[in-house]
């Protein structure tokens, strides 16, 4: 399996080649300067892993990587880069499964290990931004303002109850049970019980004990 480094920066290219020989992969390395080049060695070999910084290499935006990785769905790419967006980040890691995240102040124990889990096909996100991620995610459950009774019904909903069930628990008309589910989801961003249960278990108005029970 080929390493190919997409990175335009002569100094983080020295660097990996360094590394990958240290890990004794430096016969498997490809370089690649821009996306024709990169193209080509993935056509060479479609099951390359694929180190690319993504804020300096040719690639316009997410989509391109989109594209990249439906054309070459064995390939594996790890983005080693300075600085991406939580919503960048959200946004690749699900549409591209085959992708790691790597920021380049990671320690060299991570940057080992998400070399060594792509080249065995599995994903790793690095301690920062899966701590990024966490800390967005906080904030949207932050943001959203529930009331008494929409967490109690958000609770009755996530422990699978329907809306009739939920209505004669409470004393409630359908109607009214089915307006407050409606603005619940408008609430959380949620199409369907089964994001709404996993914001409730996220936010604690679920324990998970008794959700597993």
């Amino acid at each position: 399996m080929n390493i190919i480094l997409a990175d335009n920066q002569d100094i983080t290219r020295a660097g990996l080649i360094y590394l990958l020989e240290r890990m004794k992969l430096g016969d498997d390395i490809r370089i690649a300067t821009d996306k024709i080049e990169l193209m080509y060695h993935l056509k060479e070999d479609p099951t390359s892993v694929v180190i690319v910084d993504y804020t300096l290499f040719d690639l316009n935006d997410v989509s391109s990587l989109e594209n990249l990785s439906m054309r070459f769905k064995q390939a594996m790419f790890v983005l080693f880069s300075d600085d991406l967006s939580p919503a960048f980040v959200s946004r690749l890691l699900a549409s591209v499964p085959k992708s790691s995240i790597l920021l380049k102040d990671s320690p060299m124990f991570e940057i080992r290990a998400c070399i060594e889990e792509a080249l065995k096909g599995q994903r790793y996100i690095c301690q920062h931004a899966a701590g990024m991620l966490v800390a967005t995610e906080t904030k949207k459950d932050e943001a959203v303002k529930l009331t008494k009774t929409e967490k109690e019904i958000l609770k009755d909903i996530a422990m699978g109850m329907t809306t009739k069930e939920i209505a004669a628990k409470r004393f409630s008309s359908f109607h009214t049970v089915n307006t407050h589910r409606k603005n619940i989801f408008r609430k959380l961003g949620v199409n369907n019980a089964h994001e709404a249960t996993k914001y409730a278990l996220r936010a604690g108005i679920v324990d998970e004990a008794e959700y597993y029970i």
